[in-house]
């Protein structure tokens, strides 16, 4: 996805109630890793419920490309053919990880301690991305990166030829660099060490647990210490890939927002470190609950039913809930916009640098749309207008953005006016079934021409 297609526009109309069932895909986060640390493994790993958004099957070639066995057997299925941890194999060519940024740092992660170079791309949004946040660290391990100003792609990396252990603690809390460290420690010898003041998603750990690799966890006062012991041998698994919850986070908040609506969102992966979105949802006043909880997988896992929930109210996001829900910000901030009164999100300057500036992209679209949105390095407040009362009408740009664009596109359901989305290609990187899932619901959206 370097080169990115033609734009999509779409429109999303005001809608009638949305009823059923939302199969939404296999967890994106989960999905990245299970081919990593397949790829990683000695012998055949096999995953069920795979996501197949351009993101993760830009993973896939990668883990080809570096000489694992990955083969798509079904419909969400897959085997990896694993070469062990060291075991990477130096690819013939650049490897395009298109928009994710999951995906690129944790692949840098995984070959930054084998004595091979790679050249990493993406897409004209990943290419905008820093990576000096994941190649600083990755540098105490031995390797070398250049790339373009700033620290970006593309950039090659050249692994260390004699990796050492590293301590490090993660200045910000950020998911893909601890996870990038931990994938590093897997093949330097002794132990490596990763610290983070507030806990992020858990999912590397939790993963690596499961394909034997001996992992520490400790609660200390200077925060979570993740302790990985490198040169394991990584036993093949069964993966069984939850559905996502940052996907899920679509359909539930266009049920809360349109009226009349219920909508149940089957197999939602609730990992703690991911849940914040549905825990601040209820507290604004969502009708949100939880049914059949259970585990799969590892992790905790229920089934959502999201019913139209006028009465919201604006709240106060504690800032601490952000690295749980950090995805999940852009449609937040469209509920809020139906929601009483004002809705403060602190914080989080790390939306400044994810696919988007999201922030920005989200103010200036709300904004386009009658919403009165204030701003600022890292945190905004959205006054509520409350239920039926988004004027819409507005056309908003996703910044090449996939949850920017699915955000506008569930605003548009509820608004008084149509809202349009410049270019909603990008939705399929992450949740390729979006547009006729949502349709499904009853969602009155539809591609139009420019």
């Amino acid at each position: 996805m370097s080169g990115h297609a033609a734009p999509v526009p779409m429109t999303a109309h005001p809608s009638g109630p949305l009823f059923g069932t939302a199969d939404v895909p296999g967890d994106k986060s989960i999905s990245h890793r299970a081919l990593i640390l397949g790829a990683m493994a000695v012998g055949e790993t096999r995953i069920s419920g795979l996501l197949e958004g351009q993101d993760v099957l830009d993973t896939a070639k990668a883990m080809r490309a570096f000489g694992a066995g990955v083969e798509r057997v079904g419909d969400g299925d897959w085997r990896v053919h694993g070469v062990g941890v060291g075991g990477f194999a130096e690819p013939d060519h650049v490897i395009d990880c298109g928009n994710s940024g999951t995906g690129v740092r944790l692949i840098m992660g995984a070959m930054a301690t084998s004595p091979i170079s790679v050249t990493f791309t993406g897409d004209a949004s990943l290419n905008k991305r820093p990576m000096a946040r994941v190649t600083d660290p990755l540098s105490l391990f031995g390797c070398q990166s250049v790339g373009r100003a700033g620290g970006r792609l593309p950039m090659t990396i050249v692994g260390a030829e004699q990796p050492v252990p590293v301590r490090y603690t993660v200045p910000v809390p950020s998911a893909q660099v601890k996870s990038a460290v931990l994938l590093a420690g897997l093949n330097a010898p002794g132990q490596t060490v990763v610290i983070e003041a507030e806990a992020t998603r858990d999912h590397t750990e939790r993963m690596l647990a499961g394909f034997g690799a001996e992992i520490g966890l400790e609660e200390t006062d200077e925060g979570r210490v993740i302790t990985v012991t490198g040169q394991p041998e990584l036993k093949p698994q069964a993966i069984t890939v939850p559905r996502d919850p940052s996907s899920a986070a679509f359909p539930v908040c266009a049920a809360l927002i349109v009226p009349g609506s219920d909508v149940l969102v089957p197999g939602i992966g609730l990992n703690p470190t991911r849940a914040g979105l549905f825990e601040t949802l209820r507290e604004m006043g969502a009708d949100l609950t939880y049914e059949a909880i259970r585990e799969e997988g590892g992790e905790p896992v229920a089934d959502l039913r999201a019913r139209y929930s006028p009465d919201m109210r604006g709240i106060e996001v504690p800032p601490a809930r952000a690295a749980s829900m950090i995805d999940e910000y852009p449609i937040l901030s469209v509920v809020a916009a139906n929601a009483h009164g004002q809705t403060n999100m602190r914080g989080v300057k790390e939306l400044r640098v994810k696919e988007s500036d999201r922030i920005e992209a989200m103010a200036s679209g709300l904004r386009a749309n009658g919403v009165t949105v204030e701003d600022g390095p890292d945190w905004w407040t959205v006054t509520g207008m409350g239920a039926g009362g988004v004027p819409g009408g507005g056309l908003t740009h996703s910044h090449l953005d996939h949850r920017i664009a699915m955000a506008f596109l569930c605003l548009g359901l509820a608004a008084q006016a149509p809202v349009r989305v410049d270019d909603a290609g990008p939705i399929v990187t992450s949740f390729p079934v979006f547009e006729p899932l949502m349709v499904g619901l009853g969602a009155k959206m539809e591609r139009t021409g420019r």
